[in-house]
């Protein structure tokens, strides 16, 4: 599973994450929206699992049963801002 916060691996056994785990890398909390696979910004209550509870804090951990671990990073919405955001940098950027 990569983590949504520093974007390293963390190593998972039997390909489950526990309800307190945390990244060894930033200490980020692990069993969180953002590292599941069922995390969509687009879809209703950013999650396309539809039996799942509302949860409010994306990046904070939780008790969600669905949980499936992401296997890749946030690429439709994290690095698509970052995209957007290193463009329009790159457009004001002084010239030396």
């Amino acid at each position: 599973m990569i983590c949504f916060s520093c974007h390293k691996e963390i190593p998972l056994l039997d390909n489950k994450v526990s309800f307190r785990e945390e990244c060894p890398h930033c200490r980020a909390d692990a069993h969180v929206c953002k590292n599941c696979e069922f995390y969509d910004v687009k879809a209703y209550n950013e999650c396309r699992e539809p039996s799942a509870e509302r949860v409010r804090e994306k990046e904070r951990s939780n008790l969600c049963e669905f949980f499936i671990p992401r296997k890749s990073g946030l690429d439709s919405a994290g690095s698509k801002a970052d995209q957007l955001r290193a463009a329009a940098e790159a457009l004001f950027k002084k010239k030396n």
